[in-house]
């Protein structure tokens, strides 16, 4: 499959209201979408790694440049048959997950649209739709916070995800378990806290979370492990799995009970397929996080999702729970299964955005050809 021609987009997607965590706060999404042909075929990707590096080293202005300048030129003209030659391409260039996942998530929806196969079926999935979650960050007040829960716990949602920060933390969990005593809740911490903090996370043992998401730093696999050893309740890592290899030094030292996976926060699809067949091998559940991607990305996380070990609710949201309206006109939607629990469908093809949508959100684009 030979890469013709490259088109690159950053984006800034504006949020219905502020989504806040132990990071700071965004008002915006920024994100990169890519165009990619092959012959007469073209089809889109997306990578959102937000406006500053927060969540990660990476943000939506930096990976937009390091895409043009370095890792697109190193594709075009290629003849490029899987993800993984895809990867290798751009093995020279250290780092920058995000910045890689635009051409290999893209890459993949071309593949895709080339041989006429839902992206799910290519990734070798059997089901063609998944289980969702409800998420909830910092609030202005707790009493908001229950509201939304309570609608949510309505809706039949298989598990409420609680973003976790100093200041919005055990005077919260304690009010929203005592009113909610029979969901399924789990906390995510965004490495807002350290090993010297063991002895409120064992406190937290008394909540029946499902996990604890990210409670140290990306880069504390270690004390991860210590802290998995100390406590009762499943420690799930995001931010500290942005590589196979980090994966695999996660796995050995027993450092999590979960694995949260994020196509962008690893270098793309292909590298997210390899660390979920890693995890399934050792026996570690996953599930798909999302960024708040628009539907162009959150279509390829959810086929992404359909795969066997990604067996927790995603992080997958219904375009309309953050924006007023999506950047495609195929926004992602709920549906409900057969005993009522929310859930996503895949797509026959990856959503196209709206291009006069498109344009008017866009602070820079580039075209390679």
């Amino acid at each position: 499959m030979k890469i013709n021609r490259i088109e690159l987009f950053h984006v800034a997607m504006p949020l219905i209201y502020p989504w806040r965590t132990a990071y700071g706060e965004d008002a915006e999404i920024h994100s990169v979408l890519c165009r990619m042909d092959s012959g007469s075929v073209s089809a889109w990707g997306e990578s959102a790694p937000l406006a500053a590096p927060c969540y990660s080293p990476e943000w939506g202005g930096g990976i937009y440049r390091t895409a043009e300048q370095w890792l697109a030129p190193k594709l075009l003209g290629q003849n490029i048959d899987s993800g993984h030659q895809l990867q290798q391409h751009l093995a020279v260039f250290k780092g920058n997950p995000f910045a890689k996942a635009v051409l290999d998530n893209t890459w993949w929806s071309l593949a895709s649209a080339v041989q006429g196969k839902p992206l799910h079926e290519l990734l070798g999935a059997e089901r063609d739709s998944i289980h969702v979650g409800a998420d909830f960050g910092v609030m202005d007040s707790i009493d908001d916070l229950l509201e939304s829960i309570d609608a949510a716990s309505g809706e039949q949602f298989k598990r409420i995800k609680l973003k976790f920060r100093p200041g919005w933390d055990e005077e919260m969990l304690a009010k929203v378990r005592d009113s909610f005593p029979n969901d399924v809740f789990h906390i995510d911490c965004n490495s807002g806290y350290r090993i010297v903090d063991k002895e409120m996370f064992k406190r937290l043992d008394q909540y029946g979370l499902a996990m604890i998401e990210q409670p140290l730093n990306n880069d504390d696999l270690v004390d991860h492990a210590t802290l998995q050893q100390y406590i009762d309740t499943p420690v799930c890592l995001d931010e500290s799995i942005a590589s196979v290899h980090l994966a695999e030094q996660a796995l050995a030292l027993n450092a999590c009970e979960y694995v949260n996976i994020k196509p962008g926060r690893v270098g793309g699809i292909t590298i997210a397929k390899t660390i979920h067949d890693l995890c399934q091998q050792a026996g570690i559940p996953c599930w798909v996080g999302g960024m708040l991607e628009s539907a162009t990305g959150g279509a390829l996380c959810t086929a992404l999702a359909c795969l066997p070990n990604f067996t927790y609710a995603a992080d997958i949201f219904p375009s309309d729970r953050y924006y007023q309206q999506d950047l495609s006109d195929n926004p992602l939607e709920l549906s409900t299964d057969a005993t009522g629990h929310p859930q996503i469908a895949t797509y026959s093809e990856i959503p196209a955005p709206n291009m006069q949508r498109l344009q008017q959100w866009t602070i820079q684009s580039t075209v390679l050809q």
